[in-house]
């Protein structure tokens, strides 16, 4: 495709809604609550904002700078800008990785509320008692049948949108499911904050206690923190890239990035205003894991008045976090068939619809056909194993390879970054901090890398 007839947004909006959408995810509105339960609530909310300041929005402008400068996806975006280096573009089969392994076990998981959504409108989980429901759990991951029909159903939804193109079928769709997404959000909060007993859990949530972050659990809490702001803007595998190489250079990319950024961040911060005034209501532990959406919650939807319609509510808000997500990495696989192999929409469609679908079995079948393959001990599963193959490898490795593109000499370069990154109205990108991105922050993602080895084998 020719760069200048690049289909593009119809509107601003339609960027910052989409981008959003790709950041928001379950990582938001479940991994988000039960980390700050257990790392001690308002102030490591704290940590994590600071975390996300000084890592995660510098990485997104990067994404955002080698997208729109080259206007591609990084299927060819690294030649396209450092065409005397081609060892860069290895990296763009790298980031496809990224992007194919985590629909491998996204989807499943998305498959997972179109489940439980069903389930709770149909009223299938009232009058049951908490054994019944943690069994309900139980039963649908042991059941294949259950999980790839879902999956499939998902996959299906996702390329149909994708093959409408990027204004009729991915921004259409994207930009009021995710209007609703906030509107259905900002009801359950409202409707959370006036439980009776919920003002404990606000006062956990937003009322600072720095006695167990400055403890001997420092460390853990900051790599925690640090992990949490990097993995929830979904920098490193080049989604973001794609949209960068959508949108016009009316606008600096640092106040763009911002922008994302605070969108995400609020859906993460209004998902706890949910979780924690009602786990404080009904005397339950946020920081109960998968756990808590699909069993801790159900039960406390069971004893609410009018419980069916704000658990339906609710499952609606976490299927459209997880359609967003799955719809902008989509449009990324699509992009990157299309601008690498010169196919049309339509073939690298239906090609990527079966690729993903197959690809996708290991997962569903991990918890019942495949349950005697567990690549990371007793207690994962394979789609634990394909998670960890993407949140703690190939997107920090991944956002390390954006960071040295963009400052060191070898690559992009500083200059030409800087160029990019502050054309437009807005905030310019601090020319000063080259060393600090060059260097400091390549040794920040590192750590974390290695942090997450550590904690995983360590257990």
């Amino acid at each position: 495709m020719n760069r200048n007839q690049r289909e593009t947004f119809s509107s601003r909006i339609g960027f910052l809604l989409i981008s959003a959408g790709c950041a928001i995810g379950l990582g938001n509105v479940w991994r988000f609550p039960y980390i700050v339960g257990q790392y001690g609530g308002a102030a490591f909310v704290l940590l994590y904002l600071i975390c996300l300041a000084i890592l995660g929005v510098p990485i997104l402008v990067m994404e955002f700078s080698v997208g729109r400068a080259s206007r591609a996806s990084v299927a060819t975006a690294f030649s396209l800008l450092c065409p005397s280096h081609r060892g860069w573009q290895a990296f763009g089969y790298i980031s496809m990785a990224s992007n194919y392994l985590l629909m491998m076990f996204y989807t499943t998981i998305a498959g997972w509320m179109c489940h439980y959504l069903v389930r709770m409108a149909m009223g299938d989980f009232f009058g049951r008692d908490p054994q019944q429901v943690t069994a309900a759990f139980d039963e649908m991951v042991a059941n294949p049948f259950i999980l790839v029909s879902w999956m499939i159903v998902v996959v299906l939804l996702g390329m149909f949108i994708c093959s409408r193109g990027l204004q009729n079928g991915v921004e259409k769709i994207t930009k009021p499911m995710m209007t609703f997404l906030f509107v259905a959000l900002i009801i359950l909060v409202i409707r959370s904050v006036t439980l009776p007993g919920a003002a404990e859990g606000l006062k956990f949530y937003l009322m600072p206690n720095f006695d167990l972050l400055f403890s001997d659990r420092f460390g853990e809490i900051l790599f925690a923190a640090m992990g949490q702001a990097f993995f929830t803007l979904s920098i490193g595998a080049g989604s973001m890239t794609i949209f960068g190489s959508y949108i016009g250079k009316d606008h600096t990319l640092v106040g763009e990035a911002i922008r994302v950024s605070l969108l995400d961040t609020m859906v993460a911060f209004l998902a706890g205003m949910v979780i924690f005034p009602i786990c404080s209501a009904f005397s339950v532990s946020p920081d109960s894991g998968p756990n808590l959406v699909f069993v801790t919650l159900p039960n406390i939807f069971n004893t609410m008045p009018l419980g069916r319609l704000w658990g339906t509510l609710f499952f609606v808000f976490m299927l459209f976090a997880a359609l967003s997500t799955v719809i902008a990495v989509f449009e990324n696989i699509i992009s990157f068939a299309i601008d690498r192999w010169g196919w049309s929409r339509k073939k690298a469609v239906s090609v990527n619809l079966v690729l993903i679908i197959l690809g996708s079995l290991p997962a569903a079948l991990g918890s019942n056909l495949l349950s005697w393959i567990r690549p990371l001990g007793a207690e994962k599963t394979i789609l634990d194993f394909e998670d960890f193959l993407v949140s703690n490898n190939l997107l920090p490795l991944g956002s390390l390879v954006f960071a040295l593109f963009c400052t060191c000499r070898f690559g992009w370069g500083w200059e030409n970054f800087l160029a990019e990154a502050d054309t437009g109205k807005g905030p310019k990108f601090p020319r000063g901090l080259r060393f600090y991105f060059l260097w400091i922050v390549p040794i920040l993602i590192l750590w974390i890398f290695v942090q997450g080895y550590l904690q995983m084998f360590a257990k």
